[in-house]
């Protein structure tokens, strides 16, 4: 289990609040011991607190690709992330590590947000494309590991693995979603992607959200469990 965090400024380039995205991530600190790291730039922040399972010494995160176009925090783990890799090598790239988290990178400039397709396993992971000014969320097929977000009124977007990341953020606001309370009386849950504050929302199992500064967002489903007709022997 890894944490993550971070905010996005989808109208123009202010600087983050770094003491406030240091704090995201220490609300969150307990999914990450073995390390923190954080990335700050004009216009966005990421902060990731690691689980180290896979490639102890490389693996860190923030992870980049070269020239820093691409960087990402992740939190899972790619089950075919070895595949895949040799897939990615036949099309001419070139990895520095041997974590599935550079799989996730690779992928996305192979495919662009396309990248999910072709992942399997359980994830939540922040990609951000410096290049096509580009925020890009996306969660596992089933929803195994959580995201969190909310679109702050000053156009701003927070999002971490935690609801309680997001509480540390002044700007969001406290507004109890009554259709979510009914939802946990009636279901003993709240049902993605509401959650108890209306302002927030939790990215639904199988989504992916793309923030693209100066455009609007665009939320698409990319996976739904299809049923399967079974056709018993006679």
């Amino acid at each position: 289990m890894c944490g993550i965090a971070g905010w996005f400024d989808t109208t123009g380039h202010r600087p983050p609040d770094k003491q406030l995205i240091k704090a995201m991530s220490d609300a969150i600190r307990h999914r990450g011991p073995d390390g923190e790291g954080f990335h700050f730039e004009a216009g966005l922040a990421l902060a990731h607190r690691r689980l180290a399972i896979i490639d102890l010494n490389t693996g860190q995160q923030p992870m980049f690709t070269e020239g820093d176009r691409v960087a990402i925090v992740f939190n899972g783990e790619i089950y075919n992330y070895r595949s895949l890799q040799h897939r990615l090598e036949s099309l001419g790239h070139h990895f520095q590590t041997h974590s599935d988290t550079e799989v996730i990178l690779r992928a996305w400039m192979e495919w662009g947000e396309n990248c999910v397709d072709h992942l399997r396993g359980m994830f939540a992971f922040a990609l951000w494309d410096r290049q096509n000014q580009t925020l890009f969320l996306a969660r596992d097929r089933l929803g195994e590991k959580p995201l969190y977000y909310s679109v702050l009124p000053d156009g701003s977007v927070v999002f971490g693995s935690e609801l309680k990341a997001l509480l540390i953020v002044p700007q969001v606001r406290r507004t109890i979603d009554v259709c979510a309370v009914q939802d946990f009386f009636s279901l003993g849950y709240i049902a993605d992607p509401k959650t108890i504050y209306r302002d927030v929302r939790k990215l639904e199992a199988g989504h992916r959200l793309t923030f693209r500064r100066g455009k609007a967002a665009r939320l698409e489903q990319f996976w739904d469990a299809v049923p399967v007709e079974f056709h018993g022997s006679d």
